[in-house]
């Protein structure tokens, strides 16, 4: 745990009690702060109330006298489409706001870091798409390489709950847009931009909202090195925003599709292979084509954010070369869940939206697709010019006859169930084929999350193995 700094003696209030909440209230009490705790949910707060928590309402008229902060879950709008009743009450009287991620920042440092001979470092990651993968393959390269290291935040553990830092330690936290928006601090050593792509406008007010919240991480702190996907606008103008020149080499550009050659500092991968140039020179070059744990450009795009950011710290290719291809993969995301007869079944449960399950219909020849759930806006009608792998799609759920009406003359069949979709894909499948679940829909209609969708699938899958 990681003892929250400042607030000794002092009213702290936590509002949402959910993984981080309860983290950050435990932080808070540790460091000497009284946290004052509050979830609308029952359940939640009877949760705290066992684990020792006072319990504090802060929708009362007076809830915030003689409370110094108010420490909110990333789940809850602060601003956008409109803020929480309890978090405007807060603002309306000047009561400061932060989350866990600003905590941490502000308490991570300690005195005990002036006997330590290498000075811990913090490597964020943020992004529309592929932020949970490069976390994991950043942590899964620095493991590798026998180094100590963590990893937190949007992924694995709260920030606040991880352990005090080692000697030389490195922690790896994935931030969504949701933490760094409202971070009242944020210091990052290294700070990874992966790529931006339309998601939770509601929330940030519109794209220009959701860019400006992944930019803070990279202007409030300034860190050290800043490794920025440049294959769309905005990170091309954070990249040119951040360095001094083309030959600033404390950004490190990075691409899945282009040549960079013309700059300090970049890693590219086209064709399969991973590039590495330093002022003008090709200095490392990967072959990323077996790497079963990254299939597809859009991991190989992953590869080099993780690629860069370990390199920032000194590891070698030769040590990332070994570690990327020991790579497993995270589960929900481009997972290989089975094969038989030359049939792979792939689970991407995670590629909730439109522009993730675009990558991973990129990423294989010939795909049986099984896709549907909760819809979002537009549907699927922007997959048209990605459909041209797909032998035939399996819809399922909610927007199952929606999405039928959205693929033109591409083969599909509206199976309703997941069970009938697996069944249906498996028994059409020849050698060469891919079974892909990638839904380009939210699960809500039909499962909690799409953790449980995506092992609902892979349950499916084993049966059918298994028969």
């Amino acid at each position: 745990m990681i003892p929250v700094q400042g607030y000794e003696g002092r009213r702290v209030a936590v509002l949402g009690l959910g993984r981080s909440g309860l983290a950050t209230a435990a932080a808070l009490r540790e460091g000497g702060a009284e946290p004052l705790v509050w979830d609308d949910s029952p359940e939640a707060r009877d949760k705290a109330e066992a684990a020792g928590f006072v319990l504090h309402d802060l929708t009362r008229q007076n809830a915030f006298e003689d409370v110094a902060l108010l420490v909110v879950s990333p789940g809850i709008p602060h601003l956008y489409p409109q803020p929480n009743p309890v978090i405007a009450r807060a603002m309306e009287l000047g009561v400061p706001v932060d989350n866990d991620i600003g905590l941490f920042f502000r308490s991570f440092a300690t005195k005990d870091w002036d006997a330590f001979d290498q000075m811990p470092r913090v490597i964020c990651v943020t992004g529309s798409n592929g932020k949970s993968t490069t976390t994991a393959l950043i942590h899964h390269i620095i493991e590798d390489a026998g180094r100590p290291v963590q990893m937190a935040g949007n992924i694995g553990r709260g920030v606040l709950d991880i352990d005090p830092a080692q000697d030389g330690e490195v922690v790896v936290l994935e931030l969504s847009s949701y933490q760094t928006d409202l971070a009242r601090a944020l210091t990052p050593d290294v700070a990874v931009f992966t790529n931006l792509s339309p998601d939770h406008l509601d929330r940030h007010g519109g794209m220009g909202g959701y860019f400006a919240a992944k930019r803070r991480l990279f202007t409030e702190g300034g860190p050290d090195r800043a490794v920025i996907g440049v294959d769309e606008g905005e990170g091309r103008y954070l990249a040119n925003q951040l360095g001094m020149g083309a030959a600033d080499d404390r950004v490190i550009r990075i691409s899945s599709g282009q040549k960079l050659e013309g700059f300090g500092w970049a890693v590219f991968a086209r064709k399969g292979f991973l590039s590495e140039w330093r002022r003008g020179k090709q200095v490392a070059s990967i072959d990323l084509r077996q790497i079963a744990g990254l299939p597809g450009a859009h991991n190989h795009q992953n590869a080099c954010a993780a690629y860069a950011a370990c390199r920032t710290l000194g590891l070698s290719p030769k040590q990332i070369e070994g570690a990327l291809a020991s790579f497993g993969g995270l589960p929900h995301r481009s997972q290989l869940v089975g094969e038989r007869g030359g049939v792979r079944f792939v689970n991407d449960s995670k590629a909730t939206n439109v522009d993730s399950a675009a990558k991973a219909l990129q990423a294989f020849p010939r795909i049986r697709w099984i896709a549907g759930g909760l819809g979002k806006d537009g549907g699927i009608a922007a997959l048209a010019p990605h459909l041209g792998s797909v032998v035939k799609a399996y819809f399922i759920g909610h927007s199952a006859r929606d999405f039928a009406l959205q693929v033109g003359q591409t083969a599909h069949e509206i199976c309703e169930t997941m069970e009938q979709a697996v069944a249906r894909a498996a028994a059409e499948a020849e050698p060469g084929d891919v079974v892909l679940l990638a839904p380009a829909a939210a699960s809500f209609d039909q499962y909690p999350n799409f953790e449980k969708r995506g092992e609902d699938f892979a349950a499916n899958v084993a049966a059918i193995l298994a028969g």
